[in-house]
């Protein structure tokens, strides 16, 4: 009797165990629809078409989420319309898939530099040499952003510095 319960207990975890393995596509099966949205994506980017590159992009992603080249090709069009924040959620998306992404690393640490998070950006530029062991151009790229900085608003530049206030006897 016991061994019954032990045994009948032991097969539903391995049923339920296999069933969950078995629903799980892995990284490198993304959905070939997917693809073919992510490749009208870029196509359309490429042409100028920044409207129906999000809009494949974004159909992309709904056929497979697990689509990581479109989160990346998402944010490069944030990052170019002006949109940091847009674009660092969008390569952390892309991170949470594959975190030793190195594009979305360099990715999204540009993003910070232009949004002002310059320490954050070097996280990932170290982030970025342990991965990379020899010299690679992310790496090169992303403390070049760093080195230049966060670049000077309109607001920053119109603002005098503040004067000295002396007190009256």
């Amino acid at each position: 009797m016991r061994i019954t319960a032990i045994s009948a207990a032991l097969a539903l975890v391995v049923l339920t165990v296999s069933t969950g393995l078995h629903a799980q596509r892995p990284d490198d099966q993304i959905d070939s629809k997917s693809l073919a949205l992510l490749q009208q994506g870029r196509a359309a980017k490429a042409a100028g078409n920044i409207q129906g590159a999000n809009d494949a992009l974004e159909s992309a992603l709904a056929v497979d989420p697990r689509n990581r080249e479109a989160f990346v090709v998402l944010a490069e069009i944030a990052r170019g319309s002006g949109l940091p924040g847009k674009a660092i959620r969008l390569y952390r998306e892309a991170l949470t898939l594959e975190p030793n992404d190195l594009s979305a690393l360099r990715g999204q640490g540009e993003a910070m530099v232009a949004k002002g998070a310059v320490e954050r950006a070097k996280e990932n530029l170290a982030k970025i040499k342990t991965i990379c062991t020899t010299a690679c151009n992310d790496a090169t790229v992303l403390a070049a952003v760093i080195a230049k900085g966060p670049p000077v608003t309109a607001t920053a530049q119109a603002e005098e510095p503040a004067k000295p206030v002396t007190a009256k006897p």
